[in-house]
């Protein structure tokens, strides 16, 4: 029995997903999420083999619930399920942790199919992407999410994704079970890193690099 995790901001896209998969006696939703903060909440006890995630959602995106869940639930394999055709997510999402891509568009037979082969440790990269692409795109790009903000910390990209979806201070100081000052901390050394000085250019920052979306 696979034990899969649905993880999508749209309940109608999870619902979908669920009765999906629970057609087939060898595969069993076990929890499914909203966003990547509450699928890393709720990943330890749910203990699912495949994480069927998306890329774009609010409060923690997609790429970075997988690296975060890569270390804290190690034994959970990533399935991307995502609109994004773009090279940067996908070659994001791989060097997160990423056991396989999926477009959204995808039938439900290759669904099936893609969570099978992760389940099974096969790396799976469905037919609407070049392998080809990918490949010669990941070797290119440095071992980060991106060149631009490479020296940025994990919670740095936390917070600065949260600024980008319009939190406050105060907002974002509750979400991360954290002080003011210290988002105000991290929120100073996220513009000197990148050398931006204004919300407006961390929210198109965070969007070109794909931190987060606002097309939900």
């Amino acid at each position: 029995m696979i034990r899969v995790m649905i993880v999508d901001d749209h309940s109608i896209v999870r619902e979908g997903i669920r009765i999906l998969l629970e057609k087939f006696p060898d595969i069993m939703v076990v929890a499914d999420a909203d966003n990547g903060r509450s699928a890393l909440e709720i990943a330890g006890e749910a203990s699912p083999e495949v994480v069927l995630m998306d890329t774009s959602m609010p409060g923690m995106n997609g790429i970075e619930a997988t690296q975060r869940l890569g270390v804290e639930c190690p034994s959970a394999r990533v399935l991307i399920l995502s609109m994004h055709k773009d090279k940067r997510f996908v070659a994001q999402a791989f060097r997160a942790g990423a056991r396989g891509y999926l477009l959204k568009d995808c039938t439900s037979a290759e669904l099936v199919h893609a969570v099978r082969a992760v389940a099974a440790g096969e790396i799976y990269v469905c037919s609407g992407i070049i392998g080809v692409v990918i490949d010669d795109y990941i070797k290119r790009i440095p071992d980060s999410f991106g060149q631009s903000d490479a020296a940025l910390t994990p919670r740095e990209r936390e917070v600065l994704q949260l600024i980008a979806e319009g939190n406050n201070a105060k907002n974002i100081a509750f979400l991360l079970k954290i002080n003011v000052k210290t988002v105000d901390t991290h929120r100073q050394q996220i513009m000197k890193k990148l050398k931006l000085y204004s919300i407006a250019e961390l929210t198109k920052f965070a969007i070109r690099e794909g931190v987060t979306s606002l097309e939900n």
